[in-house]
């Protein structure tokens, strides 16, 4: 469709260019052209070009250049001669093409129409319009990663993503940023969340592998209907912002996965303050040194089992009770009962919650 677009507007400004313009593919294969003979011509040296940078550059008497700058280029333009006027010529053509090009993926790209809906930049009620001019399927089952990218990488973020996943009318693939990545996927019905999680791990696993790029990925609950997107969308972000504060050791954080953290990441500071102010006496919560906080975490990850924490800290049973004693004489709470010790596991996540926003000021 592109091709018919590109061919359409060098066919209009054939007669005010006296040289010949045409456009051509990533392939060196001519798509558009002013002489009509020359379509489907491919240009030697020139997909080699065009692999090595993303600038314009001149071949063989004539010039070309990217119509995409900034990504790599789909298409270049290329006008006859390796003069400054065929500089001159092929910069108009960029941004005619460009322009163009823009406005026709705004009304007619699929992946385009689904950034809209996943950004809230679309009407609820124009979503299924849009959807029968372009032939979407608006119940498939989908579900949203948000792909977060940490340090420089070779590649951008998107192309590695792209390369990852072709398939253009099953997987959507959407830059939002310039370290974040989406990617709409189709997965089947009753799909379980073992598996979804697997697909996860895959995609780290290949970025890491082959792209050496440390990433994190957040997933969204499984949605069988497009509106859906832009829920799921802000899910995925849940779980990643989420996942920095109570799961920092994970890479793959799931929405449906994320418990109480959820809960206390929604609550207003003030609230979480006053939570603590209520639970602890003062200052007995900072009072606790990193061998008791670890003792704790340690009796919270063996289900409150005093014989099991203690074989695994290596300490006898007696010094263990000990120091949750200590603790109850500190805090007010004895973690050897289950209310207490509920209460004492979300103070832990609502100061760690309200560390991390003062971190960020």
């Amino acid at each position: 469709m592109a091709n018919r677009l590109f061919q359409g507007v060098v066919h209009q400004m054939r007669d005010a260019v006296d040289r010949v313009i045409g456009v051509v593919d990533e392939n060196g294969v001519v798509v558009a052209c002013s002489e009509l003979t020359k379509i489907g011509e491919v240009r030697q040296g020139v997909q080699e070009e065009i692999s090595y940078s993303n600038k314009a550059f001149t071949l063989l008497g004539n010039t070309y250049s990217p119509i995409t700058a900034g990504t790599k280029s789909e298409y270049y333009v290329f006008v006859e001669g390796e003069d400054k006027m065929a500089e001159k010529i092929a910069k108009i053509l960029v941004v005619s093409f460009a322009n163009i090009k823009n406005l026709y993926d705004e009304k007619y790209d699929k992946g385009s129409f689904i950034k809209n809906i996943i950004l809230d930049n679309i009407l609820p009620s124009d979503i299924y319009i849009k959807s029968k001019e372009l032939h979407f399927n608006t119940e498939e089952v989908r579900i949203v990663f948000l792909v977060k990218f940490y340090g420089r990488t070779e590649m951008m973020p998107y192309e590695m993503l792209q390369n990852m996943f072709p398939d253009k009318t099953k997987d959507y693939v959407i830059s939002i940023g310039e370290q974040d990545v989406v990617l709409v996927k189709d997965i089947k019905p009753g799909t379980e969340r073992r598996e979804i999680e697997k697909m996860a791990a895959g995609i780290v696993n290949t970025l890491n592998n082959e792209y050496y790029a440390k990433v994190a990925i957040g997933i969204s609950t499984v949605v069988d209907n497009i509106k859906d997107l832009a829920r799921a969308y802000k899910e995925a972000q849940v779980a990643l912002d989420v996942g920095k504060v109570f799961e920092t050791e994970k890479n793959i954080i799931s929405y449906e996965n994320l418990g109480i953290g959820r809960l206390i990441y929604q609550l207003p500071t003030t609230m979480c303050e006053m939570f603590l102010q209520e639970v602890f006496k003062k200052g007995s919560l900072d009072s606790l040194d990193k061998e008791t906080l670890m003792t704790i975490q340690c009796f919270f990850e063996n289900n409150l089992n005093v014989s099991e924490t203690s074989r695994k800290l290596f300490v006898h049973r007696n010094t263990l009770v000990y120091r949750l004693e200590k603790i109850r004489k500190l805090t007010g709470l004895d973690l050897r009962e289950f209310e207490h010790a509920i209460t004492f596991k979300v103070a832990l996540m609502v100061q760690k919650y309200l560390k991390s926003i003062s971190a960020k000021y």
